[in-house]
């Protein structure tokens, strides 16, 4: 199997009519240190970190113990070792670094004092662009003024078509609360369109950045996708937070804010520094809960008996853990290949997938989707709009937290009318409506629910609220036999109980109970 040309496979798109297609669509006031500045080694040994023309240079994350001290000390290592810093994270014990030594991460693991190090990438600065396969499908403006004339009092235009809302009960949340304009949650993803008018009255900018370089761009406007960029983070953020305005969607916790932080390239890749800088930025900008629909590149499983894999792992860590310790709930998507994560062994044949990627047998014990897999992290499958696993969603028992849509085709999950495609309807750059499907359009929904939990009890910790969140989950039992296509085939195996399993984990997900207990 070849690696796809898609970058973040945690979102499908998929046409309205047509059956599930395979093809994957898209699927800080931490005190930086004073490596904000460029140190550099011996003349012409390191590259700058703003130079795009080295066509040679990589970047690393080396992670030390946190504080300034062993951070400097490294940093002097970093300049000999022929690398340039483009930022430390002291907080944390992260330092992001480019170089063009191919030794530099083994010359840096043999310093006193670093943990790991680690190349993020295997392409050179800046990596291919490439073109995602499949796009959403877009909303029609007849299709737009059909669900209108379908809308009932109080609902917004395209309401009618989210048959997800009353599926975790949001519609009936939605008569308590809309949620407190005191939360906000964070985007981590490809970019986000603020300009949208499904999601312009509810955008913090102030809240929001560029993480793609590894070091925050505050530079107004910085967070929003290109014309040429994915979509997705639009459509996430609009699942989370569409205002209830009279235009468009609405969505799961329509009153809360959401800031933008961008980290995917504009080929559409995840790396770790950008991945870190998200993380370290939702924690010190007053974050409440970050999405993450998409896993880090290049590996789609992270093997901790490799170096460089270990180095991507422990540096994720660090920043995720951070911003919980910060009070961030860190939300993330399972994935879409029907994995079951729990078991002795998974056939990758995708990694790495900016290198050239070939079959390996891992063990999802010790190989880690990051950060879905990471400790403390809510992890979240999809469902269909019957409410099963949706037929492409990872599931595994200890490994799923939580259920919620994320869409199915309608030839397996068909949504009762008006409600026509068993897809996710969200906002699109640009002012347009389309449909998307993937574990990426559930997580937002578990998202919007953990955002009208800390409306509703705003000083809980970020471990109340994830307790909460699993709690007020509606127990959803396994479906056994899970034979989604009706072939007579079992397709996947369920195990658990009906409280807690590998399909759905504590249940799908309440908004309802979320406003009202």
């Amino acid at each position: 199997m070849t690696a796809p040309q898609s970058r973040h496979r945690r979102a499908l798109a998929i046409p309205l009519g047509m059956a599930m297609a395979t093809a994957l669509a898209f699927l800080p006031d931490v005190s930086a240190s004073a490596a904000d500045t460029t140190v550099t080694a011996t003349a012409g040994a390191a590259t700058s970190a703003s130079d795009a023309s080295d066509a040679t240079s990589l970047s690393y994350v080396v992670n030390v113990r946190p504080g300034q001290g062993t951070s400097q000390r490294v940093q002097r290592a970093i300049g000999r070792a022929g690398g340039s810093v483009v930022i430390a994270y002291d907080e944390i014990g992260v330092i992001v670094v480019h170089s063009s030594n191919p030794d530099f991460a083994k010359t840096l693991r043999k310093v006193p004092g670093v943990d790991s190090a680690g190349a993020t990438r295997n392409a050179p600065l800046p990596a291919q662009s490439t073109t995602d396969v499949g796009t959403p499908k877009v909303l029609s403006s007849a299709q737009v003024t059909e669900a209108d004339a379908e809308a009932a009092d109080g609902q917004d235009p395209l309401e009618p078509l989210q048959w997800d809302l009353p599926a975790i009960k949001a519609d009936k949340a939605h008569e308590k609360t809309l949620g407190s304009s005191k939360v906000t949650v964070a985007v981590i993803d490809t970019g986000v369109d603020d300009t949208h008018p499904d999601i312009a009255p509810n955008f913090s900018a102030a809240q929001s950045t560029n993480c793609v370089s590894g070091k925050p761009d505050t530079t107004y406007g910085a967070w929003r996708p290109s014309a040429a960029e994915s979509p997705h983070g639009t459509h996430v953020a609009g699942e989370i937070a569409g205002a209830k305005n009279g235009i468009g969607i609405t969505g799961v916790a329509p009153g809360v804010k959401v800031a933008g932080i961008k980290v995917a390239t504009t080929a559409g890749y995840f790396y770790t520094e950008a991945v870190v800088c998200g993380f370290v930025w939702a924690a010190e900008h007053h974050i409440d809960v970050t999405n993450n629909s998409y896993y880090t590149d290049p590996w789609y499983f992270n093997c901790t008996d490799d170096p460089d894999q270990k180095a991507l792992v422990d540096a994720i860590t660090r920043a995720s853990r951070f911003a919980e310790r910060k009070g961030t709930v860190n939300v993330a998507a399972a994935g879409n290949e029907s994995y079951d994560l729990a078991s002795d062994s998974i056939t990758d044949p995708v990694s790495p997938n900016d290198g050239t990627p070939s079959d390996r047998m891992i063990d999802p014990h010790k190989c880690y989707d990051i950060p879905t897999q990471l400790p403390g992290v809510v992890t979240v499958a999809a469902t269909g709009a019957k409410g099963l696993k949706s037929s492409f969603s990872n599931y595994g028992l200890g490994v799923i937290d939580i259920a919620a849509p994320g869409g199915d085709s309608t030839a397996y999950q068909a949504p009762a009318p008006p409600a026509t495609s068993g897809l996710i309807l969200g906002p699109l750059p640009g002012g347009k409506w389309g449909y998307m499907a993937g574990t990426s359009m559930a997580t937002p929904h578990v998202v919007g629910v953990a955002a009208l939990i800390k409306s509703t009890h705003p000083h809980a910790s970020a471990a109340l609220v994830k307790a909460l969140l699993y709690a007020e989950a509606t127990a959803t039992p396994c479906t056994d036999p899970y034979d989604i296509n009706g072939d007579g085939k079992v397709d996947a195996v369920c195990e658990g109980s009906k409280n807690h399993n590998g399909f759905y984990g504590w249940g799908t997900a309440d908004a309802l109970a979320a406003v009202t207990r």
